[in-house]
């Protein structure tokens, strides 16, 4: 994917996400000179929750994202009321009872386990309390949903993966490493993932990574190359950096080399340093800001009252609840050809992503 057209990409979004009715949260006034929007928002509460801290994505972009976006729409009035369930399903159900307590106005809830936290949902709910999902579709009758288009997510891991593979495609097996079971994005992103390779690779070995630890997909990457061999594997579906992570020791730990093109997804810094290195080929740059955005201002409109038609680009329907109002945001591959842009976007600067160990590689791509 060319960067340039990837960037514009994201930008069309981002400018979709925000490009919204002012009614909702803006700044504007109402006919009779009252301040509508951001201004009578006042001082709401928005609950956040997110599901684990082993991605580093969540306490480094999403959150502070989250906080400054609900500080602008509601004019710094708002506040947000944060806790990690650090893969803990229990924990964060706890966490919604605390929140429910604490009457927020508004939760958003990205699910450690999308079936476990509906009943959690429902009490929100029945508290007479909004709740939007993010980033992963929770169950039970939530109001909104943003995140990524998670099956294009796949599909985009899936032709990078056959583009590196060029004509070996069909010289050995291929491992294929998902995600977490119980997060519903891992389904759809090996869904996508499944649409492009299927027919095209000979999947040797495939696993569900549990919590999405990279010590577990270490040890499932180690058991694929005892069973198929050493030097075997052609390339290796991961479904996101940190699991690239345990896959890329467990091949090096082996002695594979020259590694094999591994995928990933979430731009991690450990990520685009190995993409440098040429240990990982690619990862899928997911711009957090236009999901962070939709989330906020669709928060902000429903502890309002406001209507968030203005807002949505997409319905989707979870396993229980169905034509939930979506913002789906779109990914980008990211390469050695194009790793720049994370640079150009302000996610990385050239000293975080070049230190001594990577500076010689940064060197050699022009990254500096």
């Amino acid at each position: 994917m060319n960067a340039h057209l990837s960037r514009a990409a994201v930008a069309v979004a981002a400018t979709a996400v925000t490009a919204v009715s002012l009614t909702a949260c803006g700044s504007t006034e109402d006919a009779d000179g009252r301040p509508g929007g951001s201004v009578k928002s006042g001082a709401i509460k928005v609950g956040l929750l997110l599901p684990e801290n082993q991605t580093a994505r969540y306490e480094k972009f999403d959150k502070p994202l989250i906080e400054k976006e609900v500080a602008k729409f509601t004019r710094g009035k708002g506040q947000v009321v944060y806790a990690n369930a650090k893969q803990d399903a229990a924990a964060q159900n706890a966490q919604v009872d605390a929140m429910i307590a604490s009457k927020v106005n508004v939760l958003l809830i990205d699910p450690v386990d999308a079936k476990a936290i509906a009943g959690a949902v429902k009490k929100a709910k029945d508290a007479g309390i909004p709740v939007i999902a993010y980033d992963r579709l929770a169950e039970g009758p939530i109001d909104a949903y943003t995140s990524f288009d998670n099956e294009d997510v796949g599909k985009v891991q899936g032709k990078a993966l056959l583009e590196a593979l060029g004509d070996k495609v069909k010289d050995g097996p291929i491992v294929m490493m998902n995600g977490s079971p119980t997060d519903p994005n891992a389904k759809q992103f090996k869904s996508g993932a499944h649409f492009v390779l299927d027919g095209k690779v000979n999947v040797g070995k495939e696993y569900d990574t549990k919590e999405w630890k990279p010590e577990n997909a270490q040890t499932n990457m180690a058991g694929a190359i005892y069973t198929l061999g050493k030097g075997k594997i052609v390339g290796v579906y991961s479904a996101n950096d940190g699991v690239a992570g345990g896959i890329i020791s467990a091949l090096k730990s082996a002695g594979v080399t020259p590694l094999p093109p591994v995928t990933g997804q979430d731009a991690e810094l450990a990520g685009v340093q190995r993409i440098v290195a040429g240990d990982q080929y690619m990862t899928v740059y997911k711009a957090y800001a236009p999901e962070a955005a939709a989330a906020a201002e669709m928060a902000v409109a429903l502890a309002t009252g406001e209507k968030i038609d203005g807002i949505i680009n997409q319905v989707v329907d979870s396993p229980t609840t169905k034509g939930v109002p979506s913002v789906l945001v779109p990914g980008v591959a990211l390469t050695k050809a194009n790793v720049k842009t994370v640079v150009d976007d302000g996610v990385y600067t050239v000293a975080e992503i070049c230190t001594d160990k990577f500076k010689a590689a940064c060197e050699e791509i022009g990254l500096k």
